[in-house]
């Protein structure tokens, strides 16, 4: 795959995915009853503002400042521009893993963003379970990641392999 074709795919990618999750936070921030949840479908979806100043599932939130900011926008910053030229540059990933990759890019890029713009934390609205079997409050960048995750378990399972043009 080109390059031009490589940058295609990620702009395509992170524009929707970033989009999508940017509106969504928007929305909670705009209209969303502060940290407190809405019930929906039998309790299976839950739906309030909330702000993550930790990492996934809140680890992290009692950290200092300091080591947040080091490890949250420094070492994040980090590990997401060298995933950006791993994307660009390899030749040894499927279409379907650097799609993988691109997804789980563009939700980091996007809880990054996010991050910076709101004081170091991450806006967060949804949470789904049955009874006290419940998930973490997440928002669609996490989705974006997760579904990256997921489809890069069986990035190897596909043979579509990448040639330069």
């Amino acid at each position: 795959m080109s390059i031009l074709k490589r940058i295609q795919m990620i702009l395509v990618i992170c524009l929707i995915s970033v989009g999508i999750d940017q509106s969504t936070k928007w929305y909670a921030s705009e209209y969303l009853p502060r940290f407190e949840m809405s019930s929906y479908w039998g309790d299976m979806l839950r739906i309030g503002y909330a702000e993550n100043t930790g990492a996934f599932l809140g680890l992290g939130s009692n950290m200092s400042d300091s080591a947040k900011f080091w490890i949250f926008v420094c070492a994040v910053g980090l590990v997401l521009s060298a995933l950006l030229i791993y994307i660009l540059k390899t030749k040894t990933q499927t279409i379907y893993g650097l799609t993988s990759l691109t997804f789980i890019f563009s939700g980091g890029i996007s809880n990054f963003y996010d991050r910076a713009l709101n004081n170091g934390a991450v806006i967060d609205f949804l949470n789904v379970g049955i009874g006290s079997l419940r998930t973490g409050i997440f928002n669609v960048a996490d989705m974006a990641i997760m579904l990256g995750v997921f489809l890069l378990l069986f990035a190897k399972d596909k043979k579509a392999d990448i040639k330069d043009n």
